[in-house]
C-alpha cells in the first residue's frame, strides 16, 4: 500500500514526519476518504533534502519544478505570494500515487505524533489534538467538516 511505502521511505530517511489530511483523520477514528498522502516533516534543509531524495528513490517526482534547496530559501515566499501550501510529487506510472508535502506548517515535536502499528509497518499520524489545531487553521471547507467528524470521537 503506497501510505506505507511513503512512511517506510521517511523513517529510512530519519525524517520526522507526521501524516496529516484524509488518512490522519481516517486513523483517528473518523470516515474520510482520500487519494494522496499528506505529510508534515520537522523543518530542516536537511529534511527536505532527504525527503527530495526518499521520494526520488521511490520514482516519485515534483509536480513543480522546485527543489528542497529553492523551497528552504524560499518558503515563505511560496507560501504567501504564491499560495503554495504543498510540495506534491506524483508517480507518473500510477498517477493516483501522489504525496503532498505541507509546507505551512513545522512538525516541532514527536510528542506531537501517534504511532499506528499494523503488520505492514507503521505510521506516524499528527496526534488529534494537534491535527485539529492544523485543520482550523487552514479553515477551508473539507478541514472545517474534518474538525467536526474529529470532534464526535
Amino acid at each position: 500500500m503506497f501510505i506505507y511505502e511513503i512512511c517506510s521511505a521517511l523513517d529510512k530517511a530519519e525524517v520526522p514526519y507526521a501524516v496529516v489530511g484524509g488518512y490522519a483523520v481516517a486513523l483517528h477514528g473518523a470516515v474520510r476518504g482520500t487519494v494522496d498522502v499528506d505529510v508534515v516533516i520537522q523543518w530542516s534543509f536537511k529534511n527536505l533534502q532527504s525527503v527530495e531524495k526518499a521520494f526520488k528513490q521511490l520514482g516519485l517526482i515534483s509536480l513543480t519544478p522546485i527543489t528542497a534547496e529553492t523551497l528552504f530559501h524560499f518558503r515563505e515566499e511560496y507560501i504567501h505570494n504564491r499560495n503554495l501550501v504543498a510540495w506534491n510529487f506524483y508517480d507518473p506510472s500510477n498517477p493516483l500515487n501522489q504525496v503532498d508535502l505541507i509546507i505551512n506548517y513545522d512538525l516541532k515535536s514527536a510528542h506531537h505524533t501517534k504511532a499506528i502499528k499494523s503488520s505492514q509497518g507503521t505510521i506516524q499520524i499528527l496526534s488529534l489534538t494537534e491535527l485539529i489545531k492544523m485543520k482550523i487553521a487552514s479553515g477551508r471547507p473539507q478541514d472545517l467538516e474534518d474538525v467536526k467528524a474529529l470532534s464526535d470521537l
